[in-house]
């Protein structure tokens, strides 16, 4: 019989305004540490997975109605992607808010700039495709 793990992770990053979404559930990195040297081979395939996937950086700020509307258009498309969201209002992000103030939400693929103001799913396909046929498969 398989038991299901479940890993509960508090959000220390969510105070200095970055989050990662796998899937449904917030991570810090230093916790990717943790869950790979894990003796629960479950998690550790998981957290590898994760780590092949491309990271779309999402720059926001609150509150910000295009980006909760941007990350439900994403939503199916949560299991080709690492979603990590930036807060341009923290002190920490300055620099950012200063480029993106008036243009959020703004999405980076891998710290490559992307599209802002809308999502454009067509423009995010293809640079996912583009990306697993690089890298061989997401």
């Amino acid at each position: 019989m398989q038991q299901e793990v479940r890993l509960f992770v508090p959000s220390p990053c969510a105070r200095r305004g970055v989050t990662f979404y796998c899937r449904d559930t917030m991570f810090h990195p230093r916790y990717w540490r943790r869950a790979k040297s894990s003796a629960f081979p479950a998690l550790k395939r998981y957290f590898v997975s994760q780590k092949e996937k491309p990271v779309l950086t999402l720059f926001t700020k609150h509150p910000c109605p295009l980006c909760e509307e941007a990350k439900e258009i994403l939503l199916p498309y949560m299991n080709k992607f690492v979603l990590e969201q930036v807060d341009i209002s923290l002190p920490e992000n300055s620099t950012w808010y200063e480029r993106y103030k008036n243009d959020i939400p703004v999405f980076h693929l891998n710290g490559h700039f992307l599209m802002m103001h809308r999502v454009n799913l067509k423009k995010l396909e293809k640079h996912l495709e583009k990306l697993e046929q690089e890298n061989g498969k997401l």
